[in-house]
C-alpha cells in the first residue's frame, strides 16, 4: 500500500512545534530526532554528546536518514528537512 500524497504527523523532543510532513519516509522516532539535529547544522560528535549514543552508532542513523529521505549528503538533508519544517534556527 502506498502512502504517497498522505500527510504525517510527529514532533521531534528538540522542537516545541507540531511539524507536518507531506509524505512519510519511514522514518524511526530516533531518526527523526537525528535529522532534527542534523538540519541545526550538528555535528555527529554534538549528537552523539547530546543524545548519549557513540559517534558510529549516530553515523549509522545519518547513513539510514540519508538513505531513506534520499540524499547524497548533509547539505542536502538540511535544505530537505528544512523545506519540511524540521530543524529550524535554535
Amino acid at each position: 500500500m502506498s502512502r504517497r500524497g498522505r500527510k504525517w504527523l510527529f514532533v521531534t523532543s528538540h522542537a516545541s512545534v507540531l511539524i507536518q510532513v507531506d509524505r512519510d519516509p519511514d522514518l524511526t522516532v530516533r531518526e527523526r530526532e537525528i535529522l532534527d539535529l542534523v538540519a541545526r547544522a550538528w555535528s555527529n560528535q554534538q549528537i552523539a554528546a547530546q543524545l548519549g549514543l557513540s559517534i558510529k552508532t549516530v553515523r549509522n542513523h545519518v547513513s539510514s536518514v540519508f538513505t531513506k529521505i534520499q540524499v547524497v549528503d548533509r547539505a542536502h538533508a538540511i535544505v530537505k528537512a528544512r523545506e519540511a519544517g524540521i530543524g529550524g534556527r535554535s
